[in-house]
């Protein structure tokens, strides 16, 4: 091949690369990113409160990076980060909790992905209804590092041998240090700019292990832990028909 012919072919090659590279831009209109932050909410044994440990709340922060697929659902992928806690001894009533005196702490890292239904159909840009409520769900992975003691009263648990036994058998087993969740809540997103929302969400953790909190046989086995957080946060969409720039050749 002769020295011009190459030259044509280079320039050809390139300028079809660049072409398909213009082509498979990414429309960052598609995409947004959030912030929040608010608190995680343990429950489980270590609780006498239907809802959730409100005495133990630890703070919780969290990044997720989201796909508009059409005006009514997104996919997120999300990560939060914090802290559960479980304490007996917070609780007076009744009164073998202080007497159990478990207590736990452990860090999180969750790793989510979810499906996030905006019930108003206002995922775009433009602005319609400013509040706009929206339900999420998904699934996720939590890594853990468990910290759990007790100063059990054995005399008040006397006439209850299986509580010292099973206090026995929790602690001679490992808690988990990942554990498989699944996700689900609610949110309300305001729209103060086309491009900039604030959220307000509550989202419920479901596990599939007694032993979130490090115990089980000790207190309840036929019931699973879980946690929750509730959040504030900010959004950001990125502006509409906006893509990455397509590269200059220059000859």
């Amino acid at each position: 091949m002769s020295k011009p012919n190459k030259a044509g072919f280079f320039t050809i090659a390139v300028l079809m690369g660049n072409i398909s590279i213009c082509q498979a831009q990414l429309n960052l209109s598609n995409w947004q990113v959030g912030v929040n932050a608010g608190t995680f909410v343990y429950q489980g044994d270590l609780t006498p409160e239907t809802f959730g440990s409100y005495k133990t709340l630890k703070p919780a922060l969290g990044f997720y990076i989201s796909r508009i697929l059409n005006p009514s659902f997104l996919l997120r992928t999300n990560i939060a980060t914090g802290r559960l806690l479980g304490s007996d001894a917070r609780y007076s009533s009744p009164a073998y909790r202080q007497q159990r005196n478990l207590r736990f702490t452990s860090p999180v890292t969750e790793i989510s992905e979810l499906m996030v239904w905006n019930m108003f159909g206002n995922n775009g840009n433009e602005i319609g209804n400013r509040f706009s409520p929206y339900i999420l769900g998904g699934v996720g992975i939590s890594f853990l590092n468990i910290d759990r003691s007790s100063n059990l009263n054995k005399s008040f648990f006397v006439n209850e041998p299986q509580v010292t036994t099973g206090l026995a058998v929790d602690m001679n087993r490992t808690p988990p240090r990942t554990i498989l969740v699944v996700p689900a809540g609610i949110g309300v997103e305001y729209f103060l700019t086309s491009n900039i929302s604030l959220t307000a969400e509550t989202n419920f953790r479901y596990t599939f292990t007694d032993y979130l909190d490090g115990f089980s046989q000790v207190a309840n086995p036929d019931k699973k832990d879980f946690y929750q957080s509730h959040t504030i946060g900010i959004v950001f969409k990125f502006n509409k028909n906006k893509g990455l720039p397509c590269p200059v050749i220059k000859r």
